[in-house]
């Protein structure tokens, strides 16, 4: 499928509430469960898509709009959430990713982008020069990307709970 910006908006506006009717009032058990150690939980997924809110999509977006003479991206922050997110509950992160990506949505949306615009390149630290269509692409793809992470740490919580089922439920494994 190519990429469509009317067609992803839905998308990305759809993540929070998919993320919140998953995880809202769940226990730690969930929440903060991993698939071992150096992996993420849902609460840290959730404070990484904060931070891409705050300085991945729309920042970088800005610099491929700009079309200033330096159109090279900050590199991004993988693990930022883990400062970040210390002290704030599952609930408080919920809200704050909401907020932000309706704001980010509302910023998108005005811009009214045209084709000639979304085929406007900015630099990747490290693929070089990338264009505003395929940033917005992967803004999309990220979020189902990480919806599915949540789900799969999720589902590995019972790995071994499901017995001989776990033949017939590949996500255990993955």
């Amino acid at each position: 499928m190519d990429f469509d910006l009317p067609t992803a908006l839905p998308v990305l506006a759809r993540t929070p509430h998919a993320l919140r009717a998953l995880l809202a009032g769940l226990p730690a058990e969930w929440t903060d469960a991993t698939e071992g150690p150096e992996t993420w939980s849902p609460y840290d997924v959730l404070g990484h898509l904060i931070h891409g809110e705050r300085t991945d999509w729309i920042a970088r977006a800005r610099i491929i709009l700009a079309q200033g003479a330096d159109r090279r991206f900050t590199p991004y922050d993988r693990f930022a959430q883990f400062r970040e997110s210390q002290g704030k509950s599952l609930g408080d992160l919920l809200d704050e990713f909401a907020a932000l990506r309706a704001e980010n949505l509302a910023t998108l949306e005005g811009w009214r982008l045209t084709d000639a615009q979304l085929a406007l390149e900015g630099e990747h630290p490290a693929f070089g020069p990338v264009t505003l269509r395929q940033l917005l692409a992967t803004w999309v793809a990220h979020d189902l990307g990480h919806v599915a992470q949540v789900a799969r740490v999720m589902a590995k919580q019972y790995r071994d709970a499901v017995g001989p089922w776990r033949a017939y439920l590949p996500v255990l494994d993955r």
